[in-house]
């Protein structure tokens, strides 16, 4: 990929702001203009989401999240807002001209929701976590699926997505670009199943005190092949395999059986890997150009020309 840098400077015209909204009691942390409406949507510190009429400044509606948003998305069609915030949780509020109506909320990172992408072709919702993971929701197809990504070495920071290549482009504080296919048959993780024992070995662990009594054996650690969800010990799940159509592009712990079970097909690579030599915050995709915006904590802008990958 080509990339041009551009310095941010302090340097800059003075612009005069056309309204004034007082929308917040603290700090705005996320805010969308749906021109097809005329609203203005925002999310503060103070835990509120807000929404305004473009034109009047009029205040429509409010709603009290769990804790304080950080990512945002809005479905014009269906008028659903999509919030997701620190404590990792996603609500999905149903609009009206001047109410709001709880449609669900629903939680499956173990860190705080960083970014929220929107597909409303396919009518899936892609979250990114302070957990270094990114998330895919089934939204439209109410299956309740949940496929997870796992490709970043830091918190997930930013999300895009080319609906003509259903591709996702993923940024984070490592500085990567991770672009992902999702044009494949992708498979959720299963639950990690709980047991006193290793489900392979039947050998206890370490909390297991009856039947570390029993057989007169030292109790062992418990892991979780990432494959089968199966409790297992580290002898029992001594190798490491990538699984990509499970969202695992690095290797994974995995039991022996599993392991011996991937084919080379299976671990085919689903995703480009890219250095953008900054820690990025926000981006911007244009697919008409296939030209990707980055901006970071560095104070410079990046254009990346992403037709190599994203075509």
């Amino acid at each position: 990929m080509q990339c041009l840098e551009f310095i941010l400077s302090e340097d800059y015209n003075k612009m005069t702001p056309v309204k004034n909204y007082q929308a917040h009691q603290s700090r705005v942390t996320m805010i969308l203009f749906v021109l097809e409406l005329e609203w203005v949507l925002s999310t503060g510190q103070d835990k509120q989401f807000a929404w305004h009429c473009s034109e009047s400044g009029q205040r429509l509606g409010g709603y009290r999240t769990s804790a304080v948003a950080s990512g945002l998305q809005f479905d014009v069609e269906t008028r659903h807002v999509f919030i997701g915030d620190h404590s990792g949780q996603v609500t999905i509020l149903k609009l009206e001209q001047e109410n709001c109506t709880l449609v669900t909320t629903f939680r499956g990172h173990t860190g705080g929701v960083t970014a929220l992408c929107w597909d409303p072709v396919q009518r899936v919702l892609f979250s990114g976590s302070s957990d270094h993971s990114v998330i895919m929701w089934d939204i439209g197809g109410r299956k309740g699926t949940a496929i997870e990504l796992q490709g970043h070495n830091d918190r997930v920071q930013a999300l895009s997505y080319a609906q003509h290549t259903r591709q996702l482009i993923s940024c984070g504080g490592d500085g990567g670009i991770v672009v992902w296919n999702m044009d494949v048959e992708r498979q959720e993780t299963p639950e990690w199943l709980d047991s006193d024992s290793c489900q392979k070995c039947d050998q206890p662990f370490f909390w297991n005190f009856k039947q570390m009594w029993d057989s007169k054996k030292i109790g062992l650690r418990q892991h979780h092949c990432r494959k089968c969800g199966k409790a297992v010990c580290g002898k029992c799940s001594s190798k490491r395999s990538s699984i990509p159509l499970m969202g695992f592009e690095f290797e994974v712990r995995v039991c022996d059986s599993c392991h011996e079970a991937i084919t080379d097909e299976e671990r085919a690579p689903t995703a480009t890997f890219h250095d953008s030599k900054h820690n990025i915050v926000h981006v911007h995709f244009d697919a008409t150009r296939g030209w990707l915006l980055t901006s970071g904590t560095d104070k410079v802008i990046k254009l990346w020309d992403m037709t190599p990958v994203v075509s």
